[in-house]
């Protein structure tokens, strides 16, 4: 690793959370954070911003599968669990919760080395093909809006598709703004036959050749 990666550490077992700490030092891990409940895990990982978090399940004040499921929740770092506990249903739970690993502990540095990178990669697989979703979400959101106010605009000005479009775009630039805030505007207001004389001339110029 060029950058050595971050992580917090929740266990409420101050022996478990001290080997926990020498396995990550010795593989060259940095550790930023060691809390003692699900809370302080939470309150760690949004003030911190590490690469990953590594979570018992039964601890105080908040147990670590809520823990795990408000962090991932707000996509804000991987989840690996470190429990004693090998039931199907907590694991189950876990998974439900967004961790990305189960590790049961004892823990050695064979399994939970990869687990923390399997995880990191994962973790950054999904933000970006979330990302991804959002951006093609928002793009056909502003299509919608655009294709609404283009429509009110050919009822109200008797225009074509093309110079509704014009209009919107030339609105857009004269008030600095986007397309989308335009045509919300459009759909917002109308009821209002009040249009810029400049719009409406534009409006009726032909398409260009």
């Amino acid at each position: 690793m060029t950058q050595k990666r971050r992580v917090v550490i929740a266990e409420d077992e101050a022996v478990i959370r001290l080997d926990l700490t020498g396995l990550l030092e010795d593989a060259g891990y940095e550790v930023v954070a060691a809390v003692t409940d699900g809370q302080a895990a939470i309150e760690a990982v949004e003030q911190l911003h590490p690469d990953l978090i590594l979570m018992d399940v039964a601890m105080p004040i908040l147990d670590g599968v809520t823990a795990a499921a408000r962090i991932t929740e707000r996509r804000l770092c991987p989840v690996v669990m470190v429990t004693a506990y090998s039931q199907v249903e907590l694991v189950e739970r876990a998974a439900d919760a967004g961790a990305m690993g189960y590790l049961v502990k004892p823990v050695s540095p064979a399994s939970l080395l990869p687990s923390i990178e399997v995880a990191i990669a994962r973790f950054e697989q999904l933000n970006q093909l979330a990302t991804e979703v959002e951006t093609i979400t928002e793009r056909l959101e502003v299509r919608k809006v655009v294709d609404r106010a283009k429509g009110l605009l050919m009822t109200r000005l008797g225009i074509d598709e093309p110079a509704a479009f014009r209009w919107l775009q030339k609105a857009a630039m004269d008030n600095r703004s986007s397309m989308k805030a335009v045509s919300q505007g459009v759909i917002e207001d109308r009821k209002s036959t009040r249009l810029n004389s400049s719009h409406v001339a534009l409006s009726r110029m032909p398409s260009s050749a």
